[in-house]
């Protein structure tokens, strides 16, 4: 095997698979044990929120630190910090996982921008889809089993929650610092510096640059359905006839994983914007919410259709997006202006909790998903807007 499926990257995303382990089985398990501590949906969704929204503010940085530094270093020390935050979870309660969570962000933010820089800058252009595609699926393959694992978790106790977080924390250390970022031709990079000076200045390119900003607007969306999906799912299925949250977890994460495989040639990777396959990937995620939304009242087909179409549209908006964004970016800012680009989907995330568990707490967890839909809807019109005046590709 050569490419992104040669083993110096297949290393890496072994690694990547250990690391979001934990984050597959919190998911889960907090919404549940702040429920069950008397939480409301506006708290757990701050909570859960925190992790992404912290993610969000240091990615720029990341990206910039680490491409002065190169990752090795960087990455070591965010894995031993990263193992604080899972044994924090243990030792504390509901004020303890607001600052685990947002320890988990700082984490994530250089975790992720130190292996998807060094996918981005190894592989030649006409692979940069599949490996970002092979990061994203071995990030999502814990969500197959995380859930249900979660679950059995819940039933056991906090006892079993303590060791599986330790385990989980050493293990991913141990591989970690086995791990050579370098034998993906991650370097440092003295060369380039960001042409825009600092990050401040870096933020104005998400307005001013138009297909930094088309792609963020649908990533940001996007991510806040994920985001409301994952949060609230576990605390939904109990209205719903039939519905199991773990299965539903299950079923999207094997499809996001199935789907990105089967289909990571597919995914465009020529520089173009293709807005037939971004509308109808926006659709997808609007069909699946909608789903979800009238499966209070249709039971467990409509519950489990949406799990499907809401992985399909995952496992093919962030991957298309990224490598779109790695073709059209200016080579010298690069780096930055996709933290920034990934910092939108890390918001969208956040905001999936922050913004709609009081949505959910005001109506209802079925008409939450319903605006959900509707949003989706609504954002294609960035889609087919090109601010450049220019005959979008297809």
């Amino acid at each position: 095997m050569n490419g992104a499926m040669s083993w110096p990257f297949l290393r890496l995303y072994l690694l990547v698979l250990l690391y979001f382990s934990a984050n597959a089985i919190l998911n889960v398990f907090i919404p549940l044990r702040g429920e069950s501590l008397g939480a409301t949906n506006t708290t757990i969704g701050i909570i859960m929120g925190a992790y992404l929204f912290t993610t969000m503010f240091f990615r720029p940085w990341a990206g910039q630190i680490i491409q002065k530094h190169g990752p090795l270093k960087v990455l070591r020390f965010i894995l031993v910090f990263n193992g604080l935050a899972l044994i924090l979870y243990t030792i504390t309660g509901l004020g303890g996982y607001l600052i685990a969570r947002m320890m988990q962000g700082v984490s994530t933010a250089f975790f992720s921008m130190a292996l998807q820089i060094g996918i981005i800058d190894a592989l030649p252009e006409e692979d940069r889809s599949q490996g970002i595609s092979l990061y994203s699926l071995f990030s999502y393959i814990p969500g197959i089993i995380g859930p249900l694992l979660a679950l059995g978790i819940w039933q056991g106790g906090m006892g079993y929650f303590a060791i599986v977080m330790v385990t989980i924390a050493i293990l991913t250390g141990v591989f970690g610092f086995s791990a050579n970022v370098d034998s993906a031709q991650s370097q440092p990079d003295t060369k380039h510096t960001d042409s825009n000076g600092n990050i401040f200045k870096s933020l104005s390119q998400l307005v001013r640059h138009p297909d930094l900003f088309r792609s963020s607007a649908l990533m940001l969306v996007g991510s806040l359905i994920f985001g409301a999906t994952t949060i609230f799912i576990p605390l939904y299925a109990v209205q719903v006839d039939k519905g199991n949250a773990g299965i539903f977890l299950m079923i999207m994460a094997a499809t996001v994983v199935f789907a990105r495989f089967t289909l990571r040639k597919r995914i465009p990777s020529d520089g173009k914007w293709h807005a037939p396959f971004m509308i109808g990937t926006m659709l997808l995620l609007a069909l699946g919410s909608q789903s979800v939304s009238i499966a209070i009242y249709g039971g467990a087909f409509f519950f489990y259709v949406g799990a499907v179409l809401i992985g399909t549209a995952q496992a093919l908006l962030y991957p298309t997006l990224t490598t779109y964004l790695s073709f059209v970016l200016p080579e010298t800012s690069r780096n930055v202006l996709l933290g920034l680009f990934i910092a939108m989907a890390d918001l969208g995330v956040s905001l999936g909790g922050i913004i709609m568990g009081p949505v959910a707490d005001m109506l209802s967890y079925s008409w939450m998903y319903m605006v959900c839909a509707i949003l989706s809807v609504t954002i294609l019109v960035v889609v087919v807007y090109d601010r450049k005046k220019v005959v979008v590709q297809e």
